[in-house]
């Protein structure tokens, strides 16, 4: 997670490597619930300031840097709009009124979501930690380590932004309310991104302005604690209604973080093909092949025809994942024999029988094999989907390359999590008595002890 405190003073640098200047600011524009940043402020020799277009020329960004995606000579620099804000500047140490108007409070940060190149908004740092953030983010980590020792814990203070209606450029007026933009318009994953970041409470008063089908794809979206969470906060009819609306992977993922007799009462009131479709997926472990397909695929059988194949695909549901592949069975079982492209289906006669025109050297896996060898088979083979099938044969399910991904991704973090968690241990363990007697007096001044 990122703050504006982290962000500020960082170099920018061009594609070349060339240093610009560094991050004085960063601009939004105030039309959106949660809103990108729309432009980066920066200060360059002789601390001239610039601006220029975030989603133009930005091409990454981190804790230390930011760079831009071309050279300097072809940046075009632009100026502060009439709907914008800058976070510093007009935001950072402001003070404003709660939503009775019964006290103030001050902004001693702000907190920033990213996804891909884009960064949004999520709100105001009310609270001790973006002090002492403000001071060093060290020195957060050691006081906020050092109050769990003594039993305490120090939260974050977020006031979401879409509680923050600006009345004044200068934000002299800033009031506190639920204005809900353009919600619906936003990707489910960002959605997603937004909600991981607000408290249960926030995040009930957002997600309840959310339509049933939006609903389901953001909770799909979800970190797992997030989804039983949220689930948690409707009632059992709303959460088993959405639960039967997601592809039915996604929902089996979900019902096995749930307790035994939330799930058995979530299922019961589902309909019953979606809970029997779920409940096949339940029977495999999670960490497996079984445990991460989907049910949702097209299959014909080998004297069918191209027609006949059309005619299926004519009539899937609007919201029936995406087809990639025709997977061909067996006249008389169910069992695998051969898989069709779209490319393949389009130029062929429309007479042709399946069985003519397939591909039949097939790569699958058994529904015991574990998730990370499924992974690296789809990477591997550079597939879209890879087959799931029995000992006999017959086709399962289908483990799809986002599934694949997101096993590739968990990975990965788990190492970079051990290797930062090994970092931070030594460092704690060097400067533990440098920072010991700081942090009790940071802790008795925050109120803590």
């Amino acid at each position: 997670m990122l703050y504006l405190s982290n962000m500020l003073g960082n170099p920018v640098y061009d594609s070349t490597g060339e240093k610009l200047g560094v991050v004085s600011d960063l601009a939004i524009s105030t039309g959106e619930m949660f809103p990108r940043i729309t432009s980066l402020a920066f200060k360059g020799p002789g601390r001239t300031p610039f601006m220029i277009s975030w989603r133009k020329y930005v091409d990454s960004f981190s804790e230390d840097e930011v760079r831009l995606n071309t050279e300097s000579y072809n940046i075009r620099f632009s100026y502060l709009q009439p709907d914008e804000v800058l976070l510093a500047r007009d935001l950072l140490d402001q003070q404003i009124v709660d939503t009775q108007g019964l006290k103030l409070v001050r902004v001693n940060d702000l907190k920033l979501s990213p996804s891909g190149t884009q960064l949004r908004l999520l709100g105001a740092e009310v609270g001790v930690r973006g002090i002492l953030r403000g001071l060093h983010p060290l020195l957060e980590k050691a006081v906020v380590s050092a109050a769990k020792l003594f039993g305490k814990k120090i939260d974050e203070k977020i006031i979401a932004w879409n509680y923050m209606d600006l009345l004044d450029r200068d934000l002299s007026k800033v009031q506190l309310s639920v204005t809900h933009r353009r919600l619906n318009e936003m990707h489910p994953a960002d959605v997603a991104d937004i909600l991981e970041q607000l408290d249960p409470k926030q995040r009930a008063e957002v997600f309840k302005h959310l339509d049933d089908a939006r609903s389901a794809e953001v909770i799909a979206e979800l970190e797992d604690e997030y989804q039983a969470e949220t689930l948690d906060d409707l009632g059992d009819r709303e959460a088993s209604g959405l639960l039967g609306q997601m592809d039915p992977d996604d929902a089996a993922d979900i019902i096995r973080d749930l307790p035994y007799e939330k799930a058995e009462t979530l299922l019961r009131l589902m309909g019953v093909e979606d809970a029997a479709e779920i409940r096949s997926l339940l029977g495999y472990k999670d960490d497996t092949a079984g445990g991460m397909m989907t049910t949702q695929f097209v299959a014909m059988k080998e004297t069918d025809t191209v027609l006949d194949t059309v005619e299926v695909l004519r009539a899937l549901d609007e919201d029936f994942p995406t087809v990639h592949f025709v997977y061909v069975l067996e006249e008389d079982s169910e069992k695998l024999v051969g898989v069709l492209s779209m490319r393949t289906l389009v130029l062929a006669h429309r007479e042709s029988q399946l069985k003519d025109i397939m591909y039949t050297e097939i790569i699958s896996v058994p529904p015991d094999e574990d998730e990370e060898e499924v992974a690296a088979d789809i990477s591997k083979y550079d597939m879209v989907a890879l087959p799931v099938v029995d000992e006999s044969g017959r086709m399962l399910g289908l483990v799809t390359v986002d599934d694949a991904m997101e096993v590739m991704e968990e990975s990965t973090e788990s190492e970079k999590s051990t290797s930062r968690a090994l970092t931070v241990v030594a460092g704690v363990i060097g400067g533990a008595a440098a920072l010991a007697v700081y942090t009790l007096i940071v802790l008795e001044i925050a109120g803590v002890l």
